[in-house]
Parts: C-alpha cells; sequence; structure tokens
C-alpha cells in the first residue's frame, strides 16, 4: 500500500525573518533573525508537509548596492550590475538560511536534505515598469548626487517622503512570468528535501528571438513570484509570513478591523476599495489571490511566530 501524499507548501519568508529596522545587519543579528524564523517551521514539518521556503532581500540588496558604492568611491572597485547583486543575495542568504535550517533539523531530530537554488524568473521585456520604474532600492542620496549618477551611470531616481530634500535609486519590477527549474524544485521537494529558492523573487530574465536568456535590471516582489513557484509546483499552500498575526481592514484607523476568514469574491472587493494598505499588505493580498486564481487551495497571511496556532492567520480561499 502507498504511502499518503504528503501536502506540499510554499512558505514566503518576510524582510523582517533576517533583518529588522532596529538593527544594523551583522551576520550575528541575522543568524539569530533566521533561526527564530526557521523554528516556528517545524510545527509544518512535524505535520509531515513537505516545504519550498522563498525570502525575502530588500535590506540586504540596499546593503550590497551601498558596498558597491563604497567600492568604487574608496578603490575604484568596478560596480557590479543589479541582476548580479540580486543573484549574491540569494547565494548569501541561501546559504544562511540553510545552515541554519540544518542545525534546527538536528536540534528536532528531523531527517530532510536541504538545497538551495540561485533562481531566474522570466518577465516580459515589454512590462511596463521597464519604461516607468518606480521600485526604489538602495542609500539616500541628495539632489546633487542624485544628478551626478543620472548623468554618469543612467540611472533614474525619485524622490522620498522618509527624508527631505532626499532621491532614491528607482528600478523596473516586472511581473514574474514563470519560475526558472520549477519542475526540477517540484520532484526535490515531493520527494522530501526542502528546498531554498526563488530567494528576493529571483533574478529577472527575459528570452531574446534566438532563444537566449538576457538579464533585466530590476527587481520582482517575492511574493508575486513566490505565488507563481507554488502554483507551478502544485502546493497546497502558501503562507505568506509578515509581522502581523492577522491581515486588517484599514489597519492603524480607528475603522482597523481583523480579518481572519476570506473568500476570494471579497477579497478582491477589498482591493477595489483600497482598505489594505499599499505598499506593504496590498502586495501580499494580491500575492494570495494569484496563487488561488491558479489553483491553489489556501493562502495563509501571519506572523511566522503564530503558524503553530490555528487560531491566527488570515486564511484566503476561493470559497469559504
Amino acid at each position: 500500500m502507498s504511502k499518503p501524499k504528503r501536502k506540499l507548501a510554499v512558505v514566503a519568508l518576510g524582510g523582517n525573518a533576517l533583518l529588522r529596522d532596529n538593527e544594523k545587519g551583522t551576520i550575528e543579528e541575522q543568524e539569530s533573525n533566521t533561526y527564530d524564523t526557521i523554528e516556528n517551521l517545524v510545527f509544518l514539518l512535524k505535520l509531515g508537509c513537505n516545504l519550498v521556503i522563498t525570502h525575502g532581500n530588500g535590506p540586504q540588496i540596499g546593503n550590497i548596492l551601498m558596498r558597491n558604492d563604497a567600492g568604487e568611491q574608496m578603490y575604484d572597485i568596478v560596480q557590479m550590475p543589479l541582476n548580479v547583486c540580486v543573484a549574491d543575495s540569494q547565494g548569501g542568504i541561501g546559504y544562511m538560511i540553510e545552515r541554519i535550517l540544518r542545525n534546527v533539523l538536528v536540534e528536532h531530530g528531523i531527517q530532510r536534505n536541504v538545497v538551495t537554488l540561485v533562481s531566474m524568473v522570466e518577465v516580459s521585456p515589454y512590462d511596463n515598469s521597464i519604461e516607468n520604474p518606480s521600485k526604489r532600492i538602495g542609500k539616500f542620496y541628495s539632489s546633487q548626487e542624485a544628478k551626478i549618477l543620472a548623468d554618469t551611470k543612467g540611472w533614474q531616481f525619485k524622490p522620498t517622503s522618509k527624508r527631505a530634500e532626499a532621491f532614491r535609486r528607482v528600478v523596473p519590477s516586472p511581473f514574474p512570468l514563470t519560475i526558472f527549474n520549477s519542475e526540477t524544485i517540484k520532484q526535490l521537494a515531493n520527494s522530501g528535501t526542502i528546498v531554498i529558492a526563488a530567494g528576493g523573487g529571483g533574478v529577472p530574465v527575459f528570452f531574446d528571438d534566438k532563444g537566449g536568456v538576457r538579464t533585466v535590471n530590476g527587481v520582482v516582489d517575492k511574493d508575486l513570484a513566490s505565488a507563481q513557484l507554488a502554483a507551478q509546483i502544485n502546493a497546497d499552500e502558501l503562507y505568506i509570513l509578515t509581522d502581523v498575526p492577522f491581515v486588517y481592514k484599514d489597519f492603524g484607523l480607528p475603522t482597523q478591523e481583523k480579518l481572519e476568514f476570506l473568500d476570494y469574491a471579497s477579497t478582491n472587493n477589498y482591493l477595489a476599495q483600497g482598505v489594505f494598505s499599499e505598499g506593504t499588505m496590498e502586495p501580499k493580498v494580491r500575492a494570495a489571490l494569484l496563487f488561488l486564481e491558479k489553483g491553489g487551495k489556501q493562502s495563509v497571511i501571519t506572523e511566522a511566530r503564530k503558524l503553530a496556532d490555528k487560531s491566527y492567520g488570515t486564511k484566503i480561499t476561493m470559497k469559504i
């Protein structure tokens, strides 16, 4: 008699899973945060789930770009393009997650293989964001610094509301169409191997008219890429981990309301009404819906520490 098929889940780790706003970003801080987050995933493994883990890279990409700047200014070291920086971040973060995950598995007596993949993601070369970039990355610059960099490097800048007279570089954030090697990821995950993939949304690339792979110097939304990957590998559930235990309607306002159970139609209506925080919760909700549109059974948005408690987390399904 064959064993019952294990549930397959994709878990998207939020940026705060590795590096938090009030921290400098030392390796000790990041490893401690990663350990705390990974410890909370043991619950899913003990339920018998197969896992694919994705992760953000926003703070790390910012730091890599600043190191690029410093190396060029102080030592005349040639800067690497953004697509290489995204790949660098996937390797570094993936290594950290994999090493700590292996230690956590040993502590809990769980035997699983773990593998990290540096992932590319296909995007359209005609994506609107390529001509109209809006994703802010990297350090803050003065208007004069921004003008010099725009003239010498061709970078584009936009002002930020966080600091007066401060500008940040803006880059494309194209929609993820497909994740490379998804069939391999699926096979590994269904065999019980824990796969770390599509880190930071993956490196955006496109195919030219001869089938060659060409790069896009942009970044891909991590949650959308996670949803696409989850759909491609026929995952049962998508977990999007963030820093709050629930999705809230009108978050931070007197009309704030906790939303625990949602269906596809009502969630779409909420999006149309603009009740989710733009730039923070709204993209996560859109990713959750994308997974359902493509055949997923359930999307869960919650805080990592609440995974084991069924009374926490916003659960979104096609129908309640």
